[in-house]
């Protein structure tokens, strides 16, 4: 479903887009209808789009590029950045870091990390958060979540370490079954070449330390080999540069690193979880 306010907070890319596929609608003498009926979607869609009430979604633009003829490959490319447009704004720096990432280190406590979440998982996460968003506004988001999943399939490919908390894997979020189907693919993600998942376990900190306790954190390695850090408290998003907090956040990865399960052991408790679900 459209919302009117999307016409005010629409991005560079999605005006951009809606302006050319109404001009090249109008080029070829189509009205909205016609178009509608040959991409497969409603005419009112297709007017959403134009007035930037709606932002086209990966299927509208293939299907447009199809029916209005895109041989420069307009629509193709706009793909990606549409989906940028539709980010929270303070996502949107680090989103184009993660995409371009050589190599990332994650840490996530509460929740799946997103480059490894399910639809439904994501689902369940972004549609019970608050406050509570417009349903469109969730799909939106589910949407572009799933999209960064792309990285994992990227070539060339980027080397990946996420540590999860074992108190995340044993909270369920949606149902039994959408965290099952989610510990499953952890499971499969974790199988990955270019992924190491560790868990750290709940009886880490019985020696007394527990380097995890502030919290969620992403270690970035850009093209370059430059070395970022991405917090973010709260949905406020930082992005750190400076070579000293890039170098203690890196040293305190390092220790929760230490602290947590081998990977094949992460691996076997994960499946093991996953099973208890079942």
């Amino acid at each position: 479903m459209a919302r009117a306010e999307n016409k005010v907070t629409a991005g560079n890319t999605t005006r951009l887009v809606a302006h050319i596929a109404r001009m090249m609608r109008l080029q070829k003498g189509m009205t909205q209808e016609q178009v509608g009926i040959e991409t497969g979607f409603s005419a009112a869609a297709i007017s959403a789009m134009e007035t930037c009430a709606q932002p086209a979604s990966d299927q509208m633009l293939v299907a447009l590029g199809r029916v209005l003829g895109d041989e420069l490959g307009i629509f193709e490319q706009a793909r990606e950045y549409v989906r940028l447009d539709k980010y929270p704004a303070q996502f949107k720096n680090y989103v184009l870091l993660e995409q371009k990432a050589v190599g990332l280190c994650l840490y996530a406590t509460l929740v799946v990390h997103g480059l490894f979440q399910t639809e439904a998982y994501a689902r369940a996460l972004i549609g019970g958060g608050y406050p509570p968003l417009p349903e469109e506004r969730v799909e939106e988001l589910v949407e572009a979540r799933i999209a960064r999943k792309a990285l994992l399939e990227r070539k060339p490919v980027a080397l990946i370490e996420v540590i999860l908390e074992e108190s995340m894997l044993r909270r369920t979020i949606g149902s039994q079954e959408v965290m099952r189907d989610q510990l499953s693919d952890l499971a499969e993600c974790g199988k990955r070449r270019n992924v190491t998942l560790q868990v750290l376990p709940l009886d880490c900190s019985l020696g007394g330390e527990y380097a995890g306790a502030y919290g969620d954190m992403t270690l970035v390695e850009t093209p370059e080999h430059d070395r970022l850090v991405y917090l973010e408290p709260q949905e406020e998003c930082l992005l750190i540069s400076d070579l000293t907090k890039a170098s203690t956040y890196t040293q305190r990865y390092a220790k929760i690193r230490s602290q947590a399960l081998g990977a094949r052991e992460s691996l076997g408790l994960i499946e093991r979880l996953a099973g208890e679900l079942e």
